[in-house]
């Protein structure tokens, strides 16, 4: 199995379109790590990195560790990538949020060059948010009160000058990534702003390897927590992971669909078979992105309340949603369940679906068309939207357990679960995919193609 790896990485350079596009890639994802790792002037970027350190190896940061992960670690050293491409995705969302929502959108996306005005919407919504980070940012890092825990200084010669400066930079950083990010979709390979956010993922693996050594080898003067059995247990549970995220993450509900003959215009167009792909990870990621988002301030907001007011039942209760409680871990589970069937709902239309099948003569043996379909597409979503979101709940909770109950280090337990695991995994795929494609019209092997004439193993549904 190694081996046929080993031979289709060979065959990608033997095709030069696919050599060229893989070399173009790394190039540009270099020039983006450069971007994030450039420190903006007048800032004491150290002394952040200092104070991040200690935050990510107690709790993983909470939503600054969060924002960091997706920047890359720019953020933390205070560099002009620190907003990260996560303006232009919120800009994206926004918009298809709103699509959902607005008729007039709605219908835009569905004319011929709407998704292009839909681009454009995005990038000017994306300007306007740098803008606004950019500034906020600014004035968080004038003033490190509002870092729990942080002592000294990190502005040099604060005031409305340094601040524009910095929005400035910033959004230019954002933009300059968005634009590398669509150089990449369009002259590389993979989908070039997930890519992007999957190198800032994996530029964190120097400190988990880091981290590593020291859980089996601690510095003089700390006692060993960990051995040789907990090492074993740690490599299986990766690879049992990490297997389940690629078997859930393809996992299909396919919906056999029929075509009746019709004829368009002189012409008779005979009817066929086709299925219909319903992914079990209808909402990928989103769910666990909004849950952590969401939950990081009522802590925050209670305890400034309870202090404020003088109430000490809040003070009590934003204990319980500090990361470490129960009470918090089944909200996150209760709210990701949550996001999942809103997700699902804002973007899966089995109205339209239903409606473009009874357009084009096709329907779902043993199912009427129109409400009927409509009906049992909803009903199916629903189901399999279920076993996704617990799917999500497990991968979600597994870092927190790692890191509260077993006392592992948040660098180590994050690749084990979470935003990052499913990022990293499901990019990757999508990647391979795209190098299979290119392999396959070439009459090479592919990665996910099995052994030779494609009849490796592979997982199985119904039809």
């Amino acid at each position: 199995m190694l081996q046929n790896i080993l031979n289709t990485f060979v065959n990608c350079f033997k095709i030069p379109e696919l050599k060229s596009r893989i070399f173009f890639t790394l190039i540009v994802l270099g020039i983006c790590r450069l971007v994030s790792m450039l420190p903006l002037p007048g800032l004491d970027g150290q002394a952040l990195l200092e104070y991040f350190e200690k935050l990510a190896a107690k709790d993983g940061g909470g939503l600054l560790g969060m924002y960091s992960m997706f920047t890359g670690g720019a953020l933390e050293r205070c560099g002009i990538g620190s907003l990260g491409i996560m303006p232009y995705i919120s800009a994206t969302i926004i918009v298809q949020l709103l699509s959902a929502v607005m008729p007039q959108l709605s219908k835009l996306a569905r004319e011929e060059g709407g998704r292009a005005k839909m681009i454009q919407y995005g990038r000017y919504l994306t300007v306007m948010l740098c803008l606004g980070q950019g500034m906020a940012m600014a004035y968080a890092w004038e003033n490190p009160k509002y870092f729990d825990g942080f002592t000294g200084q990190l502005v040099q010669d604060p005031g409305w000058g340094y601040r524009l400066q910095t929005t400035l930079l910033l959004t230019t950083g954002t933009l300059l990534t968005m634009w590398l990010g669509e150089q990449i979709s369009e002259r590389g390979i993979g989908n070039g702003v997930s890519l992007i956010i999957t190198v800032g993922i994996l530029a964190r693996v120097p400190q988990t390897v880091q981290a590593l050594v020291e859980m089996f080898f601690p510095p003089e003067g700390i006692e060993r927590q960990f051995n040789l059995f907990h090492g074993v247990f740690l490599v299986a549970l990766l690879l049992f992971v990490i297997a389940g995220v690629i078997a859930v993450t393809q996992a299909q509900r396919k919906i056999p669909v029929q075509y009746a003959q019709r004829t368009v215009g002189r012409k008779l167009v005979p009817g066929g078979s086709s299925f219909m792909p319903l992914k079990v990870n209808y909402a990928g990621v989103m769910p666990i992105i909004f849950a952590q988002a969401i939950l990081m301030f009522p802590e925050k907001l209670l305890d400034m309340l309870g202090k404020s007011l003088e109430y000490k039942f809040l003070e009590e209760l934003a204990l319980h949603f500090r990361e470490d409680q129960y009470f918090h871990m089944l909200m996150f589970a209760g709210m990701i369940l949550f996001f999942s069937y809103f997700w699902v709902a804002t973007q899966f239309n089995e109205v339209q679906i239903a409606d473009d099948l009874k357009k084009y003569g096709g329907y779902i043996p043993g199912v009427r068309p129109g409400n009927a379909t409509s009906d049992y597409l909803h009903h199916t979503m629903s189901r399999i939207t279920l076993a996704g979101a617990v799917f999500l709940v497990i991968i979600a909770v597994i870092p927190q357990l790692m890191s509260r109950s077993l006392n592992i280090n948040y660098y180590v337990a994050q690749f084990f679960g979470g935003t990052s695991l499913l990022i990293t995994v499901g990019v990757v795929l999508d990647t391979m995919r795209m190098m299979e494609s290119h392999l396959l019209m070439r009459h090479y092997d592919g990665f996910l193609s099995g052994a030779k004439g494609g009849k490796g193993p592979r997982l199985r549904g119904r039809f």
